[in-house]
């Protein structure tokens, strides 16, 4: 537990400088859905949401199109099929 006396603590992590990614992470988009979930039902409700990936920025709709299961049992599995479409790896920035 932090102490209440450094409120002015400097992060643990560098942040930096560093150029923007476009899209959100996919589990961002996945933990706005409730499980267990239908195709459609993710279709329907983030289709349009734009996810970061490391071929660029994909809409989920364009994703979900490439996935054979209609019915997922939870966040795990939904985040598990879809990286097996598009893999895993470095994201490119908006500049790349």
């Amino acid at each position: 537990m932090a102490d209440d006396n450094d409120e002015e603590a400097e992060p643990a992590v560098e942040l930096g400088e560093s150029e923007p990614v476009e899209g959100a992470p996919l589990a961002r988009v996945a933990s706005r859905l409730h499980w267990p979930i239908q195709k459609s039902e993710i279709r329907r409700k983030e289709g349009d949401a734009t996810v970061r990936t490391p071929d660029g920025p994909r809409e989920v709709a364009s994703l979900l199109d490439e996935v054979e299961e209609t019915y997922f049992e939870s966040r795990r599995e939904f985040l598990e099929t879809v990286r097996g479409v598009v893999g895993t790896g470095p994201v490119p920035t908006a500049n790349e």
